[in-house]
């Protein structure tokens, strides 16, 4: 008896100190934190921080660490980090567990597994929360397997490292603590960056983006570690040379960097004294800098003692009330073509990035002119230039990042329909916000506990009145119905967005749109394109890569980076599928095919030649210079050059061949050789490192090939003077004609397309010409870039005009 009641004792103190350690900074191997329970917490051994189960809206929760020396109301508790920001748990049953496996899991409702550290240890675990608030899945010897430090949120504690490999993202809102749109990180400059990155548009805005890197910032680029980190007297020291202090630098404070909603980054001291959170550093004092804020066709505007407002341009509505991000949209109809257009001039107005182009030394009906051409062109920007002495005309493809500033000496051009033009001259002040709904996040999923009570009941029922058998086929029943909901748990998700903005297609839907990959619209050597049906009815060019030895984490790399370009010069991605081992590509159809497809054909004129040749310029150009990171095509030619309704051009395949990154100055090295013969550089077959200019070369033969009608890949078959047939390579072939000709006209003659029948401007087609034996030339520092083609071609249509 005295050795059971010893017995007993011992099994109750065990049960004690386990649910005490629960309690404390320490969880051991086969505990779990409930979330129906509220003291469910560890609590850092200095009492400054906290983790449990966090409240976001109605009976949703997320497992948080938060500072547990502000005030004790749930609702001013300021939470650093979050396991599961964007898939909160019910408030029943769901629990964090640290399994005798070696694996910290989060389920929700006691069935779904919605978070987890994918650690396997054969030694025992404990979960254990330090003094600096980090959170850490150590051995009892000491080895730590999984920390909250490495997988920051919003906020970034002193002492904790950003990485490469890390990045903050802001909430949502100040009530929504789900994942938003704006992100600090280092970017292939090597530069600390913050980065808007919407649903469809992204840009980086801190540091100024019209500023040069290294130079007038005044970053440090030529560095690769990419670290940073905050220190508790108010010290942030990143590795590209930027630095900065706490207004209260020197004090011992308990302090926070924090990626706002509002995409401002800001430096927080605690104020032991009054108890409050105090801004004592921050990126931006100008908030409307800020990209996004306002959504597409919004404006922003800083009123000093009240803060940031937004409104729509003239003419256009909020979408929705709840979200300025969505932006505004037109009320009057913009179609090309059906009306007749003027413009309203708005001054100090200022919409940043996303020209047409920039055309130099416009007039303003020059401008107006132009915008009135352009299907896509929305407004323009019209700016004189002091060091220059002439005016610059901005095209605006897509109002974004719109902002009202009086230092601000340009002229904003608002393209409206002539019967809206005085009636919609007025802005119109849209400040409030319908946030009733905006942190009660309700869950949607159906747990199996409520839908099973019901029919039990029913069946107890049954089996109190008709017996033994009744029971059996209850059981039956009550089987089916018990395994209905987790089959479908996932179908009930939906479609995932991918973080690139673009929708992420199953294998199955793409072999339904495509009837089995049968209709075979093209192939290369990335590999092969058909045409398909979307579920939305939308015609599709969907491109099955060929196997590939690419992990999935590097293929969504990728197609991130190409699912945010944007121009009107390249295809325009839709999605893509990464299962298993299938990599595809979703893309829009274009009704004319490829520039392969109509080069032998009567379909392309003088005129649309010139365009052609233009856009891909342009196209090029954009992907060289305007990118966050450099895109080398590595296979222009005109198989992977497409033609709209209106045959202008839209380059494809670009970005999967190699992204550069900006650190390198254009030079890459390559494990093999890329491209197609007829089109490659010497640079691939002399083995001397790779550029942009491997880009300008093949550019350079594909405006040859659409000049002289002539195949780069067979090149030209000539008799000699001893009359014995000669193959020589394109470039050869017109560089001769050129130079032993004894007047323009006569070596035009020679080798211009006979399809053409002489309806060209010799002028503009010498110029052309010239061009593109630029773009050719063996050395590579002798061809242009890209920017300086389409410079030399505009400034021909320009002296046309």
């Amino acid at each position: 008896m005295k050795f059971m009641g010893t017995l007993i004792l011992f099994i109750l103190f065990s049960a004690l100190s386990a649910q005490v350690t629960s309690r404390n900074h320490t969880l051991g191997e086969g505990l779990s934190l409930s979330s129906e329970k509220p003291d469910d917490v560890l609590t850092s051994p200095n009492g400054v921080f906290s983790a449990g189960f966090y409240p976001v809206g109605d009976n949703a929760y997320c497992f948080a660490i938060w500072f547990a020396s502000r005030p004790s109301r749930i609702q001013d508790r300021n939470v650093v980090w979050m396991a599961n920001r964007d898939q909160p748990i019910n408030g029943r049953k769901s629990k964090l567990s640290l399994l005798r496996t070696g694996n910290l899991i989060l389920t929700d409702a006691g069935e779904f597994t919605v978070w987890e550290t994918n650690t396997i240890s054969l030694s025992s675990l404990e979960l254990h929360l330090y003094d600096t608030g980090n959170l850490v899945l150590r051995t009892l010897g000491g080895e730590n397997l999984w920390e909250s430090f490495h997988f920051p949120t919003d906020t970034l504690l002193p002492q904790q490292l950003l990485t490469r490999n890390t990045k903050l993202v802001s909430s949502r809102s100040q009530t929504n603590h789900s994942s938003g749109f704006y992100k600090l990180l280092f970017d292939n400059d090597n530069v600390l960056c913050l980065l808007y990155d919407g649903a469809e548009v992204s840009s980086i805005y801190w540091p100024e983006p019209w500023l040069v890197r290294g130079q007038a910032v005044g970053r440090f680029v030529y560095n690769n570690s990419r670290i940073a980190v905050l220190d508790s007297f108010g010290y942030f020291s990143s590795s590209d040379k930027f630095t900065f202090s706490s207004s209260d630098y020197g004090q011992l404070l308990h302090r926070r960097l924090t990626l706002d909603s509002d995409g401002n980054l800001r430096l927080y001291s605690w104020d032991e004294e009054s108890e409050i959170w105090v801004v004592s550093w921050q990126a931006w004092q100008t908030p409307c800098f800020i990209h996004g804020l306002c959504g597409a066709n919004g404006i922003c505007s800083y009123v000093p003692g009240i803060g940031r407002n937004c409104s729509c341009l003239p003419g256009y509505k909020m979408i929705n009330h709840t979200d300025w991000s969505q932006g505004c949209e037109p009320e009057f109809d913009l179609s090309f073509g059906k009306n007749k257009f003027d413009f309203l001039q708005l001054s100090h107005l200022d919409f940043y990035g996303y020209d047409y182009y920039t055309y130099p030394n416009y007039t303003l009906d020059q401008c107006k002119k132009l915008c009135l051409e352009l299907a896509e062109c929305k407004a323009f920007q019209y700016t004189f230039r002091t060091d220059v002495g002439f005016s610059n005309c901005y095209p605006k493809i897509l109002l974004m990042n719109g902002h009202g500033l009086p230092s601000f000496d340009g002229s904003f051009y608002l393209r409206v329909p002539k019967n809206n033009l005085l009636s919609n001259a007025i802005l119109v002040e849209e400040v409030g916000l319908n946030c009733s709904s905006e942190g009660a996040l309700l869950l949607e999923r159906a747990y199996l506990k409520s839908r099973v009570n019901g029919k039990v009941k029913f069946m107890l029922w049954v089996v109190c009145g008709f017996g033994g058998l009744e029971i059996v086929g209850i059981f039956l029943v009550w089987f089916l119905l018990f395994r209905t909901p987790k089959s479908s748990s996932a179908d009930k998700q939906g479609y995932l967005l991918a973080l690139t903005g673009f929708k992420k297609f199953t294998y199955l839907e793409l072999k339904k749109a495509t009837k089995g990959f049968t209709e075979e619209i093209g192939r290369g050597a990335g590999g092969v394109v058909y045409k398909g049906v979307l579920a939305d009815n939308r015609v599709a060019a969907i491109k099955q890569l060929y196997e590939t030895n690419k992990g999935e984490d590097v293929f969504l790399a990728e197609v991130s980076i190409i699912g945010r370009l944007y121009h009107m010069n390249l295809i325009e991605m839709w999605g893509y599928c990464a299962e298993g081992k299938h990599r595809l590509l979703v893309s829009e159809y274009m009704e004319h095919g490829s520039l392969a497809d109509n080069l032998s054909s009567n379909s392309l004129d003088w005129k649309k030649k010139f365009e052609i040749a233009l856009g891909t310029a342009k196209g090029l150009s954009y992907l060289h210079e305007e990118c966050l990171e450099w895109v080398l095509h590595c296979d222009v030619k005109p198989e992977n050059i497409f033609l709209d309704s209106n045959y202008q051009p839209k380059v494809a395949d670009f970005g999967l061949s190699k992204l550069q990154s900006r650190e390198e100055n254009g030079n890459s090295s390559f494990s093999r050789m890329r491209g197609t013969r007829g089109y490659m550089a010497p640079e691939w077959v002399f083995n001397l490192p790779i550029t942009l200019k491997v880009d300008v070369y093949s550019y350079g033969i594909v405006v040859l090939e659409m000049v002289t009608g002539k195949d780069a890949a067979k090149g030209v078959h000539v008799i000699d003077s001893g009359g014995e047939p000669q193959h020589k390579r394109i470039v050869s072939w017109v560089k001769e004609k050129k130079n032993g000709a004894a007047s323009t006209k006569s070596w035009l003659e020679e080798i211009i397309d006979p399809r053409l029948k002489c309806k060209y401007d010799i002028g503009k087609m010498e110029i052309l010409i010239e061009v593109a034996l630029q773009c050719v030339e063996e050395e590579k520092d002798a061809r242009p870039s890209m920017r300086q083609v389409v410079e030399m071609l505009l400034a021909q249509e320009n002296d046309d005009q």
